[in-house]
Order: structure tokens, then C-alpha cells, then sequence
């Protein structure tokens, strides 16, 4: 995610990293050579002397506009809700991390408090944390197992390598070593709904991001909106050059960068757990939540929280 801080209105305009420049000026390019070409055939070669007005170009550009439109806002809508479940994961692992550290075992009970003020506890938050990882790497289809070296026991990391789904077998061992907890009455029989409730949630956030992952704007549709895009610009010398004579270039890039440009960002924002300048910044939503519960069991060797480079978080 591009995080440009306060820059000035000049800046912002001559701005080429984040934008949609560096997916579009080929077809910018190609299109404005195309109307120099036809502006020059025009007013030296005699030809393209017709009669072609801009009415079809404007009725066009207006539906156009509006398809356009409609797609941004659905991709936008996708991205947003990307947030808002990566803002939900955000609270729902520092609230399970805090369930985890007071309302399993029992402080008064030697029993319970030689089993648990350690290893125990820590292995249940370290296995949250593996989990946020695990889940980022799922929507960015990525592997690195190496990552979660240290938060889950070695013979269930190397599991993780058979699971198809790495999150959900990460959230079954939490609840697994709850359950082996609330056997050994180390959990309150009112407190295992509560903490039940923190890992149903964690599931229904990973539901939404892999529906968004699974179902993009339906092809069909996507299609349409390039093909029309495309032929629309490319012929747009055609009908400008009788009216604007050799500034054909000029109108017909302007007119090309707007609607070029429109269709890449809805492209670019459709998927927002991808890698692009754009997507989520994942990786240091998952750093912070990392550092987050670690200092909630007071570890004091921490990974630093992840800062802009170039202008981008990752």
C-alpha cells in the first residue's frame, strides 16, 4: 500500500510509483501514435476526409464512463471490506491473546499455574500469531513455512506442509489444546463458550477474505469493459481529427489516460490481498499483531514494526 503522507498538489500530479502509469503508457503510447498518424494522413495525405462526427464518441464515452464507474466502485467496495476483516482480525487476535492469558487456568491452584504461567500459555498465543501469518500467506498464495519457525511446535509446523488449508488446521489445534485444557478443568466450563466465540470469528474473517479471493468481478463483465475501452480510444482519432485537426494527439491522449487509467485501477484494487502498489499492506497488519500479543507475554526481544520503503508498506 502506497502511504504518500502530505505532499504538495504539484507532487501528487507528477507522481509515477503507485499510480496507474506504469500499467498503462504502452497503451497510451501506442494509441497516441495512432492518432499523430491519422492527424498527419489527415492534413498532408488527403485522406480520412469523411463526414464521421464526435456525436457516437460522446454517447459512447457516456455509458462508458458510467460502466467504469460502476466496476471502480465494486472494486473498491472488495477492498474495503479486505479492511475492515483485516481491522477485525486485529482485534479479535488481541482479544483471543487476552482470553487466553486470563481466563485459562487458575492462579490460585499450584496445579494449574506450574502448568500453565509458561510454556503453555506462551505456546497458545504463539499459535494466534502463527495463525495471522499463516493467513496472509494463504490469501497470497504463498508457502513459507519457514516463517512460523518458533511459533508452533516442529512436528506441527512440518504438518502444516500436507494441509491445503493451513489457517483452519492452525485454529483446529488451538481448539484442540483447549479442549485437552478444559479436561484437565484448567478452563471454566462458562469461559469455553467466550473463548469458542474468539475462534468462530477468526474463521468467519478468513471466510470473507477467501470469498473476496475466490470471486472476482465475473469475467464476462471485465472483459466487456476492456474490449470497449480499447475501441473506443483506438478509433477516437478517427472521429476527433475532422474538429481538432493536429491536436488530435493531444485530445486523444487525455481522453485515452482518463479512461485507460480508470480501468487499471479497478483491475489493480479488485484483489486487494495481492502484492501490488495498491493491496493491503498484510504484512504489517501481521507484524503488528505479532508484536502486539508478544508484549502481551512480556517478551522483550520483539521484531521491529515494518515502515514505509519507498513511500510503500508491504
Amino acid at each position: 500500500m502506497i502511504v504518500s503522507g502530505k505532499q504538495s498538489w504539484l507532487r501528487i500530479i507528477f507522481t509515477y510509483t503507485g499510480s496507474a502509469m506504469p500499467r498503462i503508457w504502452r497503451r497510451i503510447l501506442f494509441t497516441t501514435a495512432l492518432a499523430f498518424i491519422v492527424s498527419e494522413a489527415h492534413a498532408h495525405h488527403d485522406l480520412f476526409h469523411f463526414n464521421l462526427t464526435v456525436t457516437p464518441f460522446s454517447l459512447i464515452g457516456l455509458a462508458l464512463s458510467i460502466f467504469l464507474g460502476f466496476r471502480n466502485n465494486t472494486s473498491y467496495d472488495r477492498y474495503w471490506e479486505g479492511r475492515k476483516l483485516w481491522g477485525r482480525l486485529v482485534n479479535t487476535s488481541r482479544s483471543l491473546a487476552r482470553q487466553l492469558l486470563t481466563l485459562v487456568g487458575h492462579p490460585g491452584d499450584d496445579e494449574g499455574a506450574r502448568g500453565l504461567a509458561d510454556e503453555e500459555r506462551r505456546r497458545l498465543v504463539h499459535q494466534v500469531i502463527a495463525y495471522v501469518h499463516a493467513l496472509r500467506h494463504h490469501l497470497r498464495d504463498q508457502e513459507a513455512l519457514d516463517e512460523l519457525a518458533g511459533l508452533l511446535p516442529e512436528e506441527r509446523r512440518r504438518a502444516l506442509a500436507d494441509e491445503l488449508n493451513r489457517p483452519i488446521a492452525i485454529l483446529q489445534w488451538i481448539g484442540d489444546d483447549l479442549r485437552a485444557l478444559w479436561d484437565r478443568g484448567l478452563i471454566h466450563p462458562m469461559h469455553l463458550p467466550v473463548l469458542e466465540a474468539s475462534l468462530t470469528d477468526l474463521a468467519d474473517i478468513q471466510g470473507g477474505c477467501e470469498r473476496i479471493k475466490s470471486t472476482p468481478i465475473p469475467y464476462s463483465y471485465t472483459v466487456l469493459i476492456h474490449r470497449i475501452v480499447a475501441v473506443y480510444c483506438l478509433t477516437l482519432p478517427f472521429g476527433l481529427v475532422d474538429t481538432v485537426g493536429v491536436f488530435t494527439p493531444v485530445v486523444v491522449m487525455m481522453v485515452a489516460y482518463a479512461f485507460f487509467g480508470l480501468d487499471a485501477v479497478g483491475d489493480e484494487i479488485e484483489n486487494p490481498f495481492g502484492t501490488d502498489a495498491n493491496d493491503l499492506p498484510l504484512s504489517t497488519l501481521a507484524r503488528m499483531i505479532e508484536v502486539n500479543l508478544r508484549q502481551r507475554l512480556g517478551e522483550r526481544e520483539l521484531p521491529p514494526l515494518l515502515t514505509p520503503v519507498d513511500g510503500r508498506l508491504s
